[in-house]
């Protein structure tokens, strides 16, 4: 297996993974032959993929419902009625039925880890007491929001439990489900269980951009929604980029990633799978960085004797030789550096030190600690979502949560005598400004209570 080594004592690091951060952003300008083979296919022309969302983001904004099940039939191949488009409440029951009772056993009991860990962080309303008034931060659950659940090469039912319970903490009334008609999407027996056992009975077939546009625009039989979080393919991600604005969004996320940090007392046969873990996604970015030649060399080893028992294996190597590499640092601190750098969507710290090196990273969406706190236990049981920031944004962006189901407004009162405190400085601010209406807002009520 070819993976790229990099020796931070003789080579540019940060420059060797700039071009591999290239590589894997969602930036919609580069096409596969095969994608360019379909787009010409489809529109006739030789489109960008961000060209091509912007052309189903407007189709279905003008109009409607007959281009949301055009767009389905011509790229889901999947020639869908109105009333077929959302999966009756019989068809979830029926899921429920059917589904693998161990299978739900452990759907209720994450379902509980999460909750109950994001009514934890669930922020509460917020009283400030001032002479004379008081200021209130006021947090209020969005109205309607829009799940996107990935279904093109697996099924995802995690992906369900990680946007829906914190949106149900948090309060948000109307969640509806989006998942492309396949039998890994909104046909699947475990994903549309996973929806009833959860009380959601709002799910449509439907995928990629013109899903989101659905979400964000409305069409007849779908209303707009507040909000749009969940991941995606590229075409999800750069749709979610273009409706942002008529709808909020969680992010625009890239491909799945991993950093993992490791030293002599880090198993090299759990990196292994820690970083196959990644590499399965295909793309995923898999980055083992360590300080000791010996440590690395045994993980590469240990990686080449797995694969093999990995179901996608092929995937796997495919995706390690183009997106993975090995870093030999100088020491931990320059691995914490390095992995600040590349703020990863998971950083996995496996060392001994692993809570003192976590006091020096800033930049991750999720963090993981010690030889026995693998990714896999935040992807699907933990409690904190595994919606997480990519391509680099945990350097100001954070993992979906309950609070991001929330508006805040403020209330603020006052009385003559409160009101009468903050006139100096707000007249002298006003009159600065040249807003003088605002100033005499002021004068007026209390020239008025004197008189």
């Amino acid at each position: 297996m070819q993976l790229l080594r990099i020796d931070s004592r003789n080579e540019d690091v940060s420059s060797k993974l700039r071009l591999l951060r290239t590589k894997l952003s969602p930036r919609g300008d580069i096409v596969s032959v095969a994608s360019r083979q379909r787009t010409l296919e489809i529109f006739g022309e030789a489109l960008t993929p961000t060209q091509v969302v912007r052309r189903i983001c407007q189709d279905i904004s003008e109009h409607g419902l007959s281009s949301l099940l055009e767009y389905c039939n011509k790229i889901d191949q999947v020639s869908l009625t109105a009333e077929q488009l959302r999966v009756s409440e019989d068809e979830l029951r029926s899921a429920l039925q059917k589904a693998d009772k161990k299978f739900l056993d452990a759907v209720r009991r994450i379902r509980d880890n999460i909750r109950e860990f994001q009514q934890a962080i669930l922020h509460k309303n917020v009283r400030t007491e001032r002479p004379g008034g008081y200021l209130v931060e006021r947090y209020c659950p969005l109205r309607r929001v829009g799940l996107c659940v990935p279904g093109g090469a697996a099924a995802y039912p995690s992906t369900v439990l990680m946007t829906a319970v914190p949106a149900q903490v948090a309060g948000v009334q109307e969640i509806a489900v989006m998942a492309p008609p396949t039998a890994f999407g909104a046909y699947n027996i475990d994903m549309l269980a996973t929806c009833y056992e959860l009380g959601i009975t709002e799910v449509y077939r439907m995928g990629g951009a013109q899903g989101v546009a659905a979400f964000a625009y409305g069409v007849e039989g779908i209303p707009k929604t507040d909000k749009i979080v969940g991941p995606g393919n590229l075409f999800v991600a750069l749709a979610k980029r273009f409706v942002y604005g008529e709808v909020d969004i969680d992010s625009i996320a890239g491909p799945s990633e991993v950093v993992v940090i490791v030293d002599s007392s880090t198993n090299p046969l759990y990196t292994a799978y820690d970083i196959l873990a990644q590499a399965e996604h295909s793309p995923g970015a898999s980055i083992l960085i360590g300080w000791d030649a010996a440590v690395l060399d045994a993980t590469i080893q240990a990686i080449e004797e797995q694969i093999g028992n990995v179901e996608r294996g092929k995937l796997a190597q495919q995706s390690l030789e183009e997106f993975g590499a090995v870093i030999l640092a100088n020491d931990a601190d320059e691995a914490c550096r390095l992995a600040n750098e590349m703020a990863p969507e998971h950083l996995h710290i496996a060392t001994e030190n692993a809570e003192e090196l976590a006091d020096k990273i800033s930049c991750a969406g999720a963090i993981f600690l010690g030889n026995m706190t693998p990714v896999a236990v935040g992807d699907y049981a933990a409690g904190p979502s595994h919606v997480l920031p990519t391509s680099g944004t945990a350097r100001f962006a954070s993992g979906l949560t309950c609070n991001d189901f929330l508006r805040a407004n403020s209330l603020l009162f006052f009385n003559r005598d409160g009101l009468a405190r903050l006139a100096p400085d707000i007249e002298i601010i006003a009159t600065k400004e040249g807003l003088t209406a605002h100033r005499e807002s002021v004068r007026i009520r209390l020239k008025e209570q004197e008189s």
